[in-house]
């Protein structure tokens, strides 16, 4: 019972998060300088066809009615008509949202790869020349702004070397038969290489420091020694011992790392010209086209907050010790 009153508890908080998300997304749209019509409104038409346009769009009402009727469409699933395309939102995200999924996925599953198995061996080598050269070389590559380190791969494998397109998902006059055929096709791994490579190379950090954390403290635990008394070979103390009880923190943060990755795909998919969910927002940032940005907005925080919610729940369940009593 304890159980079920924390996960509704958890459930309220969230629910009350993404609230005032809503709340603050509606608000800070409609406060910016620029009236959103501006690029919709030709200078031919008459004050009557600007009123209609604006009544079209319901920018004619008091803000205090154009909130309370956007929460309303919320409930029901709607978020409105895009000022800039002149169709749902919902559908314009929906045909974005895999390519930002893809590139989300794709350079997390090889960070964390990368980074779990770094960072045990750099546990193991703990005091060599090989940690001392690696810790450095890590943080750098965290430093880095993600814009820049696309630019300069960018520059390198696409502009001088010419290994890699420069940018979008797809050669021009490709065809392919389904979105399984397009997105296992050689034509979109190469699109994807370069902004994948990027992400993963900012976010392999996080993983590997964690993991080198974790198993240095997992070292020292009684039954690390035992194991080592009982003359068991350096892999398997470090492999079936150390390493899977260093995971636990590791993997529930893959599930939070996915939430704000999202956010860095913004930056990311803007140098690459990538057609996701990020590049998306921009431009309706850039276009005051509300309804969309605020649905893009409305979309990455909603999977940050559940996906706090989902490393919550996998912590509970991967370490019965932890409690929400």
């Amino acid at each position: 019972m304890s159980n079920f009153k924390a996960i509704g508890g958890r459930l309220l908080q969230l629910a009350l998060v993404l609230w005032a998300v809503v709340t603050i997304l509606f608000l800070m749209f409609r406060l910016m300088p620029g009236n959103p019509m501006a690029a919709y409104i030709d200078p031919s038409f008459t004050v009557e066809q600007q009123q209609e346009l604006m009544v079209a769009f319901g920018l004619d009402k008091p803000l205090w009615q154009q909130y309370f009727i956007y929460l309303g469409n919320l409930l029901q699933g709607e978020l409105g008509d895009s000022f800039r395309y002149r169709q749902p939102v919902g559908e314009r995200i929906l045909m974005l949202l895999p390519n930002t999924l893809v590139l989300t996925f794709s350079s997390l599953i090889v960070a964390y790869a990368f980074g779990i198995l770094a960072g045990a061996y750099l546990a193991w080598r703990r005091g060599s020349w090989v940690e001392q050269t690696a810790i450095p070389l890590v943080l750098t590559t965290r430093a880095m702004p993600e814009f820049w380190l696309g630019m300069v791969i960018l520059a390198i494998f696409s502009f001088w070397l010419g290994w890699f397109p420069a940018g979008g998902t797809r050669t021009a006059g490709a065809e392919f038969d389904g979105l399984l055929d397009f997105y296992t096709s050689r034509d979109f791994l190469t699109h994807l290489a370069l902004p994948a490579a990027t992400l993963a190379i900012y976010s392999q950090g996080l993983p590997l420091l964690l993991m080198r954390s974790n198993m240095l403290d997992v070292m020292k635990e009684d039954f690390v020694t035992m194991a080592r008394i009982k003359g068991l070979s350096s892999w398997t103390v470090i492999v079936r011992h150390a390493a899977r009880n260093a995971l636990l923190p590791v993997m529930t943060s893959f599930a939070i790392a996915v939430g704000y990755q999202l956010q860095g795909n913004v930056v990311v998919e803007s140098v690459f010209s990538w057609p996701g969910l990020g590049r998306e927002l921009v431009n309706a940032v850039a276009a005051s086209d509300y309804p969309l940005a605020q649905g893009a907005f409305l979309m990455i925080a909603l999977v940050v907050i559940l996906m706090n919610l989902l490393a919550d729940m996998l912590y509970a369940l991967l370490d019965p010790r932890i409690s929400h009593a």
